[in-house]
């Protein structure tokens, strides 16, 4: 029932496609109504949460489906294609995107440490998916209609708003998630704050040696823990952060030489052919085919 709720909620506020603001720190609310093929996008720390329809994202490869079942949960900044191949006037797809506050998470995470809480290890050499499913439970349901319901009133919003919203930060960290969710928060995640600053910088030139300082690790080691952290080495990683910015700049309207310049490509042609060996177009035929396209994911 609750999940109802919550649908008739989201589909009387998202009245277009696209995403719509709610007045709630870091929520904002989505419909789809036509199906798009996954495209270039960059999620910064977040949860996808869909409550009507079914939506896909695609990490190196990796392909995550979920709808009103499991909600997508990325703690750290990844490049990832997205999209909603099964949406129509139809069948809209329905849902809420999260952004995480990196300070609320990270008291939250003390908080629970300090109830006696702990954080399980993580497991010696393992991979880091990057991006989780979980599943939607009852205190998630709960929390995200009780949230959603301040929409109804400005009063309710400005009084009880940071309140829900922490509840709805706890339900994430007790879910399916919460311990993949909290070690990207915590103090101690040298790859968690060297993602960060790439992500804040992306138009600055890298050095490996400086993130390697960065993240207090030799060169070999750095590289070995961020391939962990985030399935690429780390200059795969900032290509792919820097194409799927300069995609989603073009599709949204930027001029080719804008876009590579916004995420530190000084040289045109070079930027054309590494665009054009990424995704297999020009930026030009790319902008051409996708304009539509972003307004959704």
């Amino acid at each position: 029932m609750s999940k109802d709720q919550i649908l008739t909620l989201i589909a009387r506020r998202a009245d277009r496609d696209g995403l719509t603001e709610t007045g709630i720190e870091g929520l904002r609310l989505f419909r789809a109504t036509q199906s798009i093929p996954c495209v270039p996008a960059v999620y910064d720390p977040c949860v996808v949460a869909i409550v009507s329809g079914v939506k896909e994202a695609i990490l190196d490869g990796e392909r995550f489906v979920y709808d009103s079942a499991r909600y997508l949960c990325c703690p750290m900044s990844m490049p990832v294609k997205a999209g909603t191949p099964a949406a129509s006037p139809e069948a809209p797809l329905y849902g809420v995107f999260l952004s995480l506050n990196a300070r609320l998470m990270s008291e939250l995470g003390l908080e629970l440490d300090r109830a006696g809480h702990a954080l399980p290890a993580a497991e010696s050499g393992g991979r880091s998916p990057g991006i989780q499913l979980a599943r939607w439970e009852p205190d998630f349901t709960d929390a995200l209609l009780r949230l959603l319901e301040l929409g109804e009133s400005p009063t309710d919003m400005a009084i009880l708003g940071q309140a829900r919203l922490r509840e709805l930060y706890y339900a994430i960290l007790k879910g399916e998630a919460g311990a993949f969710a909290r070690r990207a928060f915590s103090a101690g995640n040298a790859m968690a704050r060297v993602i960060a600053h790439l992500s804040d910088h992306l138009d600055a030139p890298v050095s490996i040696d400086d993130l390697a300082s960065r993240a207090g690790m030799s060169r070999a080691a750095f590289h070995r823990r961020f391939k962990q952290a985030t399935r690429m080495a780390p200059v795969q990683f900032v290509k792919s952060m820097r194409l799927n910015k300069a995609a989603m700049k073009i599709a949204s309207g930027a001029t080719v030489n804008a876009a590579a310049q916004e995420v530190g490509y000084v040289s045109p042609s070079q930027f054309s052919r590494e665009f054009k060996r990424h995704y297999g177009q020009s930026p030009r035929q790319w902008a051409e085919a996708q304009q539509l396209a972003l307004g959704a994911l």
